[in-house]
């Protein structure tokens, strides 16, 4: 907190509520939206092994890595740009495109990390509400003005769990002026396997103005490392090169991520993993009485509303959990305070959150 005539922040700074990440002192942590599998071995066995260099910069360029993104996703490696976590990714972008009297547009439950990055630079955060729990294009063209400079979409989108189809965001995307940027951010693509969703990849090939971020947090499972990246045209990627940190990725991540993309293997069983524990555990929730939103990630939205007096508390419900060695996430914050987000973490870490929910909601 600033002290009594000490130094003073920008306006707006102390606007800011803090990003607050999924707690972390449980025995099952399923907060997180982590990987439930871990990260591939083979990735473990690259990070250990570059114990040996940790006397040495990295490279500042991320080459390899970047080659190795481009390589897995048929992109061009020169059109790549990483950083640590896609946080870096949005905040560099914000920063780069957007300050005082300016818009940044978002879904009503999207990612936090969007406003307070406007607000850090002293930008307007923008909500546009949702149909259903899932972002809605005409909504967010409504409230589209000439003070807008980027619209952030997250797709699939945390802590929902939806999803627009492909067709969908290029409407939206031509629905956009041209100064706009329009911010594909596909963290949870790797779950996906529906034939109409697209990562928005085909969209930067085509246009100057939209921008896809991606993360090697989730199904890569490498959270700890901070590795984000993101494909955009040659002149914003520019950009983001020029105001980055000159060694924003270290070595043991850079090795790591290139271990974990390359292990194609463990890629599918993790895909496979989560698709089976999903649906298992949507199946015992709803038995349960409750509310499940579908679904395209590694998380599952329950709705504890409706539920008799006294068990129609989300609150009571995570304590409950919690008490239990079970962390799971609250949701006031993204304006959805009578749901828990639920990582879908192993098959026993599942069972026992499915029992911990019907002992809390039978007790």
């Amino acid at each position: 907190m600033t002290q009594p005539n000490g130094p003073v922040p920008r306006p707006g700074i102390l606007d800011i509520a803090a990003y607050v990440g999924g707690e972390h002192s449980g025995h099952i942590r399923l907060a997180s939206n982590e990987g439930a599998l871990g990260p591939s071995p083979r990735a473990v066995e690259a990070y250990t092994n570059a114990a040996a260099t940790l006397h040495r910069y990295p490279d500042g360029a991320s080459a390899a890595l970047r080659g190795a993104i481009a390589k897995r996703f048929n992109l061009d490696a020169d059109r790549v740009v990483c950083g640590a976590g896609s946080d870096e990714i949005i905040s560099l972008l914000i920063r780069s495109y957007a300050g005082p009297g300016d818009e940044v547009l978002y879904s009503q439950h999207g990612f936090l990390m969007y406003p307070i990055g406007a607000k850090s630079v002293g930008a307007t955060p923008v909500t546009a509400p949702e149909d259903g729990l899932t972002a809605s294009v005409d909504s967010l063209l409504a409230r589209v003005t000439p003070r807008t400079k980027i619209v952030f979409l997250a797709n699939p989108n945390n802590p929902t769990g939806t999803y627009l189809p492909a067709s969908e965001v290029a409407r939206l995307h031509a629905g956009l002026p041209a100064n706009v940027i329009l911010v594909i951010d596909a963290a949870y693509a790797e779950y996906m396997n529906r034939e109409d969703y697209t990562a928005g990849e085909e969209l930067v090939e085509r246009f100057p103005n939209v921008v896809m971020t991606r993360t090697f947090s989730k199904i890569f499972a490498l959270g700890s490392l901070r590795i984000g990246w993101a494909y955009g045209p040659a002149g914003i990627v520019d950009v983001l090169n020029r105001v980055r940190g000159p060694f924003n990725v270290s070595t043991a991540a850079h090795v790591a991520g290139i271990a974990a993309i390359e292990d194609v293997d463990f890629l599918e069983r993790s895909r496979r993993h989560n698709e089976t524990w999903r649906g298992w555990f949507a199946a015992e929730a709803e038995k349960l009485g409750l509310t499940v939103h579908p679904s395209v990630t590694n998380f599952i939205l329950v709705d504890f509303k409706g539920q008799a007096a006294g068990k129609d508390d989300a609150e009571a419900a995570r304590q409950f959990l919690k008490a239990r060695g079970i962390l799971v996430r609250q949701m006031p914050a993204y304006g959805l305070p009578s749901c828990l987000r639920v990582t879908i973490g192993t098959g026993e870490e599942m069972r026992a959150v499915a029992d911990a929910l019907k002992a809390f909601l039978e007790g």
